[in-house]
């Protein structure tokens, strides 16, 4: 238990220990007695897993600061270095099934030599004697075998020590070299405005090392943007991506509280389908898209050793790859479940969307209270996606700045009049300054306006000065709570109300539905009472559009 801490969550070390503690109550009943000792005897199995209680998920979500580098360099290794470490590898393979035990060695070394687009290989890397022949690659280049039982370059015999000088001396007099199994390796900027291969040189044991790491680059990118949890990313098989609902997805076999092993589907992107894909070419078995590579008697790969191993690869290469260096702290599989569903959370209506994709069904709209718990905010994440809602803010509203400017409305009400008062203050003062788009750009970042972008309409309440707001009328505000109170937004009175010309078309058609139902037959008379309240609302909001046109 104490080697599952590091790798599991709270709540499924739970799962065990209770599993593990029945055996022992039980054990009369039981043919093989069970377990003889409670080994957390007088402690709960919550206590023991140190679960705490509620909905609260207790797993922790990874800091941006480890996320950002880390997706990133996975997705380097899939879209920019994947197509030189599987055209290496489809290389190597066509020298390993041509390359022969029996035959003239002398007579291909000849023919290999003679032939100047032939390159001698030469160890790249500073633990190799950087520039001393590769003999082991070099013997299969000429097509003999390179196993233990080839004698081609072997020192105590006379033909290998005769061949070994002539090699010697055709580097000597300026025969091409290589570092690699394939040349051309694609080229990376660093910091300092140079250029270089990714890569010194692709060797076998390097290319082995390397497809290693795009592996586990594979499954950063599949484990992190799919929420699928470990095990479901261990049952995909190669072949596994469909089309579902008209939406590409991945197929696999869902094990938790499942007895029955269903297949179920998950949504996914491009990036993970590329990783898919690229996985599928690495893969040496038909069941699993990500074996073990070099642990071939091992069943599934450990997804642990595939993270620290990515991460710390990463971080010592950094150099030569460009790669941003991803900072020390564990990452786990079920972070990676927790921190895209806190992510996918800041976005409304999300909640029945993350049930479906976390795969957690319950009555309630697809959702139960561990969506709820994986969704909650994390507070390492705060200030990023502060930052990232400002900026993604200031870019709406640069873009309805440039409408006003360009003469084009921004919107109906009194708060697109208070909008477009404050965009002519902002023209006035760059004519006065004779400024630039940068001046401009710079004023209207220091002006501060307040603005909330919706669906239905945009508000623009200043939270230092709410009077009037109809959201904040007879309203209990919560202790601590600023701005408005979104689900009392009165867009119909509200002088902080902008209908924008996006948003007419959404209160024409809601009106156009509320006068079907009031004109459908047998409406008891409260019902069309209400309705009629809620169509003087819409009338009301639209009466501010100016006569906007409505669209048939």
């Amino acid at each position: 238990m104490r080697d599952l801490r590091g790798q599991l969550a709270t709540n499924t070390i739970r799962n065990y220990l209770t599993t593990l503690k029945t055996l022992h109550q039980y054990g009369p009943a039981l043919t093989g007695h069970g377990l003889r000792s409670d080994p957390w005897a007088g402690k709960s199995a919550r206590k023991a897993s140190h679960t705490a209680k509620g909905a609260v998920v207790s797993t922790p979500a990874i800091p941006p600061e480890q996320w950002f580098p880390l997706i990133r360099s996975a997705w380097t290794y899939v879209h920019t270095f994947a197509p030189d470490i599987l055209r290496a590898q489809q290389r190597y393979q066509e020298l390993v099934d041509k390359a022969t035990l029996v035959g003239d060695h002398d007579v291909r070394l000849d023919r290999y030599l003679a032939d100047p687009t032939n390159p001698i290989p030469v160890h790249a890397e500073a633990g190799h004697n950087p520039g001393r022949v590769h003999w082991s690659l070099l013997t299969l280049m000429i097509g003999s075998d390179h196993s233990r039982r080839s004698n081609v370059f072997r020192r105590n015999m006379s033909t290998g020590g005769q061949r070994i000088t002539r090699v010697k001396k055709a580097v000597a007099q300026g025969h091409p070299t290589t570092t690699g199994i394939i040349d051309d390796l694609v080229l990376v900027e660093h910091s300092n405005g140079t250029s270089a291969s990714w890569h010194p040189g692709l060797d076998p044991r390097a290319l082995g090392f390397e497809r290693c790491m795009l592996r586990n680059a594979c499954y950063v990118l599949v484990v992190g943007l799919s929420m699928m949890r470990d095990s479901e990313i261990h049952e995909i098989a190669p072949g596994s991506i469909v089309d579902y609902y008209g939406t590409p997805a991945i197929k696999s076999t869902k094990r938790k509280h499942d007895p029955g092993l269903p297949i179920k589907h998950w949504w996914i992107t491009a990036p993970v389908a590329e990783a898919v894909v690229v996985a599928e070419q690495l893969s040496t078995r038909p069941d699993r898209l990500f074996p073990p590579l070099l642990r071939h008697h091992a069943a599934v790969s450990r997804s642990d050793q595939m993270l620290d191993a990515f991460t710390a690869h990463v971080n010592a290469t950094s150099a030569r790859t460009g790669l941003q260096q991803i900072p020390p702290g564990q990452i786990r599989p079920h972070m990676f479940r927790r921190t895209m569903a806190m992510l996918t959370d800041q976005f409304p209506g999300s909640e029945i969307a993350l049930g479906i994709q976390l795969k957690h069904i319950a009555s309630r709209a697809l959702a139960n209270h561990s969506t709820q718990g994986y969704a909650n905010a994390d507070g390492s994440w705060a200030g990023h996606l502060e930052s990232a809602i400002e900026v993604a803010r200031f870019r709406r509203l640069e873009d309805l700045y440039q409408e006003h400017k360009a003469g084009k409305p921004i919107g109906y009400g009194p708060g697109a009049e208070q909008m477009t008062q404050i965009f002519d203050d902002l023209q006035h003062s760059v004519r006065a300054r004779a400024g630039d788009a940068s001046v401009e750009r710079a004023l209207l970042r220091k002006a501060r306006i307040s603005i909330r972008f919706g669906v239905l309409n945009h508000c623009v309440m200043d939270e230092n000065n709410p009077a009037g707001a109809a959201c904040l009328e007879n309203a209990v505000v919560p202790q601590g709570h600023k701005g408005p109170l979104h689900d009392r937004c009165r867009p119909d009175r509200c002088p902080n109300s902008v209908i924008g010309p996006e948003h007419v078309p959404i209160w024409a058609s809601e009106r156009r539905n509320l006068l079907t139902l009031i004109a459908t037959p047998g409406v008891s008379t409260c019902r069309r009472e209400a309705l009629q309240r809620e169509l003087s609302a819409v009338e009301s909001v639209l009466d501010k559009t100016e006569g906007e046109k409505e669209q048939p």
